[in-house]
């Protein structure tokens, strides 16, 4: 891990994402962030240090900065990405674990609240309903919400829909409660099976219909922004080219660009060529 924090994303990067015309990145961390330098096994020390370095980069190369919960204790959703080995997911069946999780924002936001680079603490990254169930969800963002607000009144807060049975506007009554609030939406033409068979016209005019009309469902006038938080220009098509992809790409960026707190692409690097970003642009098959 040490060797991958001093390679992987380094200050270059963030000096790549300015020159490039983005604003702002969203960094996954992880609940044990908290607890760095010796968080409980099997998580390993040094992960702060590296989101301190983006911070300082982030600040030398005027971006912002969304620090973005990927993990919660007990895991959210069951995947690997939210810290889970097992598949299992405990988080929000106890009050210790929505507790614990409040504090690891609460040392967040108090660590980077002074900082110029601070815009937005998503509070958790994509709880999967129904074992994440909607009651547990609001009773952590209220505390959540609450435990930013103790050290900074301009950060934004940013809060996740649920994956799985949900209703997509289930947090608008506690969202729009609150001061500088976000919602989070993740758009992918991926990991349903209605995508396996679907051509690149359907895939383009699913965006163009489809996505645009669950945006324009959970962005209003009066309610919280709306942030397509993870998207990327990658689908199911087998053989597409270049001409494909760009078209994808930019059919995503101008209906998800509607979004009144933007998008964010998942992510900058990434071994699967489309998936990262920073292939994409100096590839030529994504233009901002």
């Amino acid at each position: 891990m040490v060797e991958h924090w001093r390679t992987f994303i380094v200050e270059k990067d963030f000096k790549f994402i300015s020159q490039n015309g983005l604003n702002a990145v969203r960094i996954p961390v992880g609940w044990w962030i908290a607890s760095d330098p010796t968080p409980p096994p099997p998580f390993v020390g040094g992960s702060l240090q590296a989101l301190d370095n983006a911070f300082q980069w982030a600040k030398k190369y005027g971006l912002k900065v969304i620090i973005d919960l990927h993990a919660a204790p007990g895991s959210q959703n069951g995947w690997e990405h939210s810290g889970s080995r097992d598949s299992s997911q405990e988080w929000g069946k106890t009050d210790e674990t929505i507790t614990q999780t409040v504090a690891v924002i609460d040392f967040l936001a108090s660590r980077y609240a002074n900082s110029p680079s601070l815009y937005a603490v998503e509070l958790i990254n994509e709880p999967l309903s129904p074992g994440a169930t909607l009651s547990s969800v609001i009773e952590y963002y209220k505390a959540g919400y609450a435990a930013v607000r103790r050290h900074t009144s301009t950060a934004f807060v940013v809060m996740s829909n649920r994956l799985g049975p949900m209703k997509p506007r289930e947090l608008f009554p506690i969202a729009s409660g609150f001061k500088r609030s976000v919602i989070d939406v993740h758009y992918y033409n991926l990991f349903e099976d209605m995508f396996n068979n679907m051509t690149v016209q359907q895939n383009i005019d699913f965006v163009y219909n489809n996505r645009s009309s669950q945006l324009n469902y959970v962005t209003t006038s009066n309610g919280p922004l709306t942030f397509v938080g993870e998207w990327v220009a990658e689908w199911q098509v087998v053989g597409a080219g270049k001409e494909d992809y760009q078209r994808l790409a930019e059919a995503q960026m101008e209906v998800y660009g509607r979004a009144s707190f933007g998008w964010a692409y998942w992510t900058l690097k990434n071994v699967n060529k489309h998936w990262s970003l920073e292939w994409m642009i100096n590839n030529g098959y994504i233009k901002l």
